[in-house]
């Protein structure tokens, strides 16, 4: 499989709950709204002709409103919920066609999940529940203990080895549960608001925790939340459901610079956006007239990042991609921004910045 390959892909996915579920797809009633379908014959679409790919080593976040769909779509990805149509391919493997026996494969060594409520083994010690599922394949103890005694040290839980769950706080569970999906070396892992229960700064802890070790470990990660905030935070790019059906695909600068709709737009209404937009959405076309001086910063420099050494220098910023000239940001750009969020009454002078 090429590297240019999707790690994930997502063709027509459907599913429907209900006795008459796999008559609805095709036929009119398939265009009904939710509501509408389940007054008529007591089906519910969840997840209604979803379509997406995965990079590999990208972090895709799938977020929306409770009932969006996103944790029955999340699910369907190793049948943990049968999809009623469609076509999910992993590696290269059509996982709706796959066997009992081939599904068993993927999930111990291709796939891992990280669920909201962390099933942790209470009366096993970390290293144990890390090293489970290495158990389950077969692996011997002294070598599976070896590797996550590694990975209890990767997720900053060195020296709690011999700590049994109840005994850890909420967010050093979750850390458990994160190295125990890292066990297997998956390919893919896949996150259900695995962060949603706990506290808000033991939240913001272990997202910071999935950027370092996305960092490190590169890993592809399909990560479903309902916090926007956390989707910015952590996603390469972010899908937006809304009754089982994709609202808008992009990347979290895109999304906040060009919502689709009002829904999208409701969603983004409160975040700073100097923290999001990129020199990309707030350039204009340079003209032979414009300096060429100035510091020079790529499209996908944060806004707020770049506006200190923008508002210090007396030239524009040249924005540049693949060593070319694609852009100019002057201070007003930068001010349009940073100075409407912050909500100061009048713009102030560069030194005041």
């Amino acid at each position: 499989m090429s590297e240019s390959s999707p790690a994930l892909q997502v063709d027509g996915l459907w599913k429907i709950f209900g006795q008459r579920a796999d008559k609805v797809i095709g036929t009119p009633d398939a265009l009904l709204s939710r509501a509408d379908l389940k007054a008529k014959n007591g089906c519910v679409t969840a997840v209604k002709d979803v379509s997406f790919d995965v990079a590999p080593g990208e972090v895709f976040v799938v977020m929306g409103l409770s009932g969006s769909g996103k944790s029955t779509l999340v699910r369907c990805l190793t049948r943990l919920i049968e999809p009623t149509a469609g076509q999910i391919t992993i590696d290269g493997e059509d996982v709706t066609k796959a066997s009992e026996s081939q599904l068993r494969e993927l999930r111990r060594h291709k796939v891992s999940m990280v669920f909201q409520h962390f099933g942790l083994l209470p009366h096993r010690q970390v290293i144990d529940n890390v090293a489970y599922g290495l158990e389950v394949r077969g692996v011997k103890k002294a070598q599976r203990r070896q590797q996550a005694g590694d990975l209890v040290d990767l997720v900053g839980l060195t020296g709690y080895d011999e700590s049994y769950p109840d005994q850890l706080s909420g967010g050093m569970q979750q850390r458990v549960g994160l190295a125990r999906a890292l066990a297997n070396d998956p390919a893919i892992l896949l996150f259900d608001e695995p962060f949603s229960a706990l506290d808000p700064l033991i939240r913001r802890d272990m997202q910071n925790e999935v950027v370092r070790l996305q960092a490190e470990l590169k890993k592809t990660m399909v990560f479903v939340t309902h916090d926007l905030q956390e989707a910015l935070k952590l996603g390469d790019r972010i899908l937006i459901m809304r009754d089982g059906e994709i609202v808008q695909i992009g990347r979290p600068a895109e999304v906040v610079a060009r919502p689709v709709d009002d829904y999208v737009r409701d969603f983004v209404s409160d975040v700073p956006r100097s923290h999001v937009l990129t020199l990309e959405y707030v350039m204009r076309a340079p003209t032979p007239e414009d300096s060429r001086e100035g510091p020079v910063m790529s499209m996908d420099t944060i806004v707020r990042q770049a506006a200190q050494a923008a508002l210090a220098s007396a030239h524009p910023v040249q924005v540049v991609s693949d060593g070319k000239l694609v852009g100019i940001v002057d201070d007003d750009a930068i001010l349009r921004v940073v100075v409407a969020e912050e909500s100061v009454p009048t713009a102030p002078t560069k030194q005041a910045v």
